[in-house]
């Protein structure tokens, strides 16, 4: 700033007679500006290079036109080519060159003003202010875009975010972004649990005590405030680390409430005391912030749904150690719920004893939602009910299929039956629409049982069993979809990687599932459900 409270700009004067550049410079500095004079076009390129890297360019150049090395419109054609330098603003002079034409090659070059010498001081000044006015309004113009354009970006990204973790690192991103600083976000839900995120500075871990006293703090600015507000709370009651390890900081939050008042973003910036505010950088938070919150609501809420559909299951779904003892056979059984980010599944597996040996089943109500899964506990259900005086899988496999055409008309599952003869070895399979069993006999072999039938729900004609026998020392798997389906990937090219992989497995039934689950089981963005089974 200089003396009148006006901001204080440099001048670089390029002009090869040293008695024009400081009778230039004298009439500049006496007007509060700071001069650079140079003698050529070769010392202003490399001027400018110097300042570029100490990011100290000047804010206006005076390019006389006749240098010794190049003319002041080549100078001024090289600094347009070069994206760092292209908005400094150029005004030409010229004592020589003063026709119409001169000025018109002048503007040509990318010259911004055209000043014939000698001037008046007051000219000279004008002419320097109106150039140095006009780049400034064209870079605050090209600022406010740029920083409009980050703010959509951000926003998208947070909309399309699949869960509250990926919503939180997303909005952390777009805060940094926004603010050139380091970003802390937290993400809290009806239940209170903090979801947080950080970009441009190292999270401290999950049970990290100055992230767990942050959010406590912005839990209780949130709580019973509707809208959007911002607060800068002191580096003593901001938990020292949260931004960066070991260092205290003021920190500025952006928070806002979604329409259910218990859904709150909060955007955590350290406050930058030497830095002049812009009142914008507030305004474009607090936009963030409110997209955040209400793109936050409905997946925190799902949460809940999700928690709800997976207590459902696994209430239902019977735990290992509850299975049936059938004597004669052994069977482990493994599920998996979907990735957090997907919606839970109607997954199922199921093994029951009859009197004509134990009927096995996994199978998969189509969709994700809790809908699925509550159908899900009525198949399983329905098909214990009907397996006490009936064992025949053809014959159960038909009165579920009927039993969803009459209470769930619009969904349809899938659903292998397996009814197993511990004496005899033999298997009766019945498949609707489901993977085939994989049968694995000892030393490697591998193959898929030609079992195959409608889905449950379309009430169509079903086929006879497929009938198999098993040697002591087979094998029997049964999977859901979940294990194995991937976008992209044809579903036959699936099935074999599921075959070799469980060639290749260990012969123990447990170390069969766990091996199949750590080659496909990671990420899922379904349930996945295992039955294996052999003669004990």
């Amino acid at each position: 700033m200089d003396g009148n409270g006006t901001q204080q700009t440099t001048v670089l004067v390029v002009d090869d007679v040293a008695a024009s550049r400081y009778a230039m410079g004298a009439v500049l500095t006496r007007a509060g500006h700071r001069v650079v004079p140079v003698a050529s076009g070769g010392e202003a390129l490399v001027e400018l290079d110097v300042r570029l890297r100490d990011g100290t360019l000047p804010d206006v150049a005076l390019v006389d036109v006749g240098l010794p090395d190049m003319s002041g419109f080549e100078l001024c054609r090289r600094l347009r080519a070069r994206p760092p330098m292209a908005a400094l603003p150029v005004v030409h002079f010229s004592a020589a060159a003063t026709s119409p034409g001169d000025r018109c090659r002048g503007l040509d070059a990318g010259g911004d003003a055209y000043l014939t010498v000698p001037a008046e001081p007051q000219e000279i000044q004008a002419v320097v202010r109106a150039a140095v006015r006009g780049a400034r309004r064209t870079t605050g113009t090209e600022t406010a875009v740029h920083r409009l354009t980050l703010l959509s970006e951000a926003i998208i990204t947070v909309q399309a975010a699949r869960c509250p973790r990926e919503l939180a690192a997303a909005a952390a991103d777009g805060t940094a972004r926004l603010t050139d600083s380091p970003a802390v976000v937290f993400v809290t839900g009806p239940d209170g649990e903090p979801y947080r995120a950080a970009a441009r500075g190292r999270l401290a871990p999950a049970d990290s005590e100055a992230h767990q006293a942050a959010a406590r703090l912005v839990t209780r600015l949130a709580d019973g405030r509707t809208g959007v507000h911002t607060t800068v709370v002191p580096a003593p009651l901001w938990p020292a680390g949260t931004f960066r390890p070991g260092v205290e900081e003021d920190a500025r939050l952006t928070v806002a409430t979604a329409q259910d008042g218990r859904t709150a973003v909060c955007l955590a910036t350290p406050v930058r005391r030497t830095a002049i505010t812009d009142p914008a950088d507030d305004g474009l938070l607090a936009r963030l912030a409110q997209a955040s919150a209400l793109a936050a609501e409905p997946l925190l809420l799902y949460q809940v749904e999700r928690h709800v559909a997976l207590t459902l299951q696994h209430s239902f779904l019977p735990q290992p150690r509850k299975l049936p003892h059938v004597p004669g056979v052994d069977i482990v059984v493994r599920y998996v719920p979907a990735s957090r980010q997907t919606e839970i599944g109607g997954d199922f597996y199921a093994a029951l004893r009859t009197g004509d040996g134990v009927l096995t089943a996994v199978g998969d109500v189509v969709g994700h939602s809790l809908d699925a899964a509550t159908v899900m506990v009525e198949i399983r259900h329905a098909l214990r009910a009907y397996c006490v005086d009936e064992s025949d899988p053809v014959v159960l496999a038909e009165r579920l299929d009927r039993m969803l055409q009459r209470y769930h008309p619009d969904i349809t599952a899938t659903v292998c039956l397996a009814l197993v003869d511990p004496g005899s070895g033999r298997v009766r399979i019945a498949n609707a629409g489901h993977i085939p069993p994989l049968v694995l006999r000892e030393g490697g072999g591998a193959q898929y049982v030609d079992a195959c039938g409608p889905l449950l729900g379309l009430g169509l004609e079903r086929p006879p069993a497929t009938v198999h026998h098993l040697t002591p020392t087979d094998r029997l798997l049964l999977v859901t979809d979940g294990l194995i389906e991937t976008r992209g990937t044809p579903l036959a090219t699936s099935l074999e990687q599921l075959r070799a992989a469980a060639a290749d497995a260990p012969t123990g039934l447990d170390a069969l599932c766990d091996v199949l689950l750590g080659c496909f089981g990671h990420d899922r963005e379904d349930d996945i459900a295992l039955l294996a089974l052999r003669l004990g």
